[in-house]
């Protein structure tokens, strides 16, 4: 146990930080990550070596945060916290028009989980496309089509 510690310990704050944005919110997150450290206790002797566990652990938290999303209690959940569209909804100042958080909720859950990963994990470009089951070119034309919708998205709250 005290290895398995060792190896997790250091992923838990990228881990969570990622089930955050595929999410899109804490409570969500929390529980996705207790799950995946379930799950990877019991499956670490599927890894390679110690070498390895970040990435396979990210993979992990992506597909149990796909397996929350898909899940028919979760949409439940999330239509009823939805509040109706009104005057109130519309932006008052240019700050509250330019967001980028806004805009990355806009993208799919794909391009931010590698945004995410690339630029806000800071991982190598090979973790990446190991956290997303994806080749490293893939990884690599994901990001770049991510960041040029966020781009997209960011200019066309501008242009409001």
């Amino acid at each position: 146990m005290a290895g398995f510690e060792e190896l997790v310990r250091p992923c838990l704050e990228p881990a969570f930080r990622l089930a955050r944005v595929l999410l899109g919110n804490h409570a969500d997150a929390e529980d996705a990550v207790q799950e995946s450290v379930t799950r990877a206790w019991r499956k670490i002797h599927q890894l390679d070596g110690p070498d390895g566990f970040r990435p396979w652990f990210l993979a992990i938290i992506a597909n149990q945060c796909r397996a929350a999303r898909r899940s028919r209690w979760s949409l439940v959940v999330r239509l009823g916290d939805v509040p109706p569209p009104g005057p109130e909804a519309q932006p008052k100042d240019v700050e509250d028009v330019v967001d980028l958080r806004g805009a990355m909720r806009r993208l799919s859950s794909n391009d931010r989980a590698a945004l995410l990963l690339f630029y806000g994990l800071d991982l190598p470009l090979d973790e990446v496309a190991a956290a997303l089951h994806i080749t490293p070119g893939a990884a690599k034309s994901r990001i770049h089509r991510a960041a040029g919708r966020l781009r997209a998205l960011m200019g066309q709250e501008v242009g409001r």
